[in-house]
């Protein structure tokens, strides 16, 4: 499922935040590339890259012993795969890097369709405040299902789940245009409630399915668990500290589309 296109919200300002995270993102993944050839498109680059994942990626045994990795490799070849920075740190470093082509492009179109409405109810500073805390969450979640994973976590995904969490509650009845790649290639139409909960069961499932095995499935399910369950906390927390309703109003007749 790829969402292209929301009916457009009123905004009171341009989304520097959202467009400054995707803008790093991209940025990042330019200089995967580099470090991995072309292979990197397809998450099968060079071994600098896969240096590049172990020093600046979540590593969730490294936290549970409180000891980094220092070097990888065999009886005969050692690589320094040390994070310069304290382990706590990969967090945030985590956020910004992308294991191949489809991975950063799915992450990045969900975030410019969802993030800039979050950012211009929330204000840019909170907003950046909730996307960190939101991608805090969801590696937090991940690490508490397989604290001993030696597999670097990268991605925005834990954080874009928030900003989807966010967006459910705040904006339920919105409508969102998909691209649907499954059997058959199809442009789907649907409410955000209707969407983005379908979106959340299929984790669940898919969570569900994948304990035990979290290291050779590849996806991390529970931090998409984990950070859409923190967007919608934080997202219902903010309405309540405004005195806002929990029950949007359903605003289709006067909607129009965006992007």
């Amino acid at each position: 499922m790829f969402p292209f296109s929301d009916a457009s919200v009123h905004h009171t300002a341009f989304p520097y935040v959202n467009s400054a995270l995707i803008g790093v993102s991209v940025v990042v993944f330019l200089y995967e590339m580099y470090l991995g050839g072309f292979g990197t498109l397809t998450g099968k680059g060079q071994l600098d890259l896969d240096i590049f994942f172990f020093k600046w990626g979540f590593i969730a045994q490294e936290l549970t012993s409180g000891t980094q990795f220092l070097h990888r490799g065999n009886a005969f070849i050692q690589y320094d795969i040390e994070t310069p920075v304290h382990t706590v740190f990969t967090f945030f470093t985590s956020m910004f890097i992308h294991g191949g082509f489809m991975h950063i492009a799915g992450n990045m179109m969900f975030l410019w369709v969802f993030g800039d409405n979050i950012e211009d109810k929330f204000g840019h500073v909170r907003y950046l405040i909730f996307y960190l805390v939101t991608g805090i969450a969801a590696t937090l979640v991940q690490w508490a299902i397989n604290t001993d994973s030696q597999v670097p976590l990268i991605g925005a995904s834990g954080a874009i789940s928030g900003v989807l969490g966010a967006y459910l509650v705040i904006y339920p009845h919105n409508k969102i245009k998909a691209l649907i790649v499954l059997y058959i290639i199809t442009v789907l139409e649907m409410r955000a409630m209707w969407l983005l909960g379908a979106w959340f069961a299929w984790q669940l499932f898919q969570g569900t399915i994948s304990l035990g095995m979290a290291d050779s499935v590849g996806v991390a399910f529970f931090a998409h668990i984990g950070g859409f369950a923190a967007g919608i906390v934080l997202a219902v927390a903010y309405k309540l500290s405004n005195h806002e309703s929990l029950l949007p109003i359903d605003t289709r007749s006067s909607q129009r589309w965006d992007r």
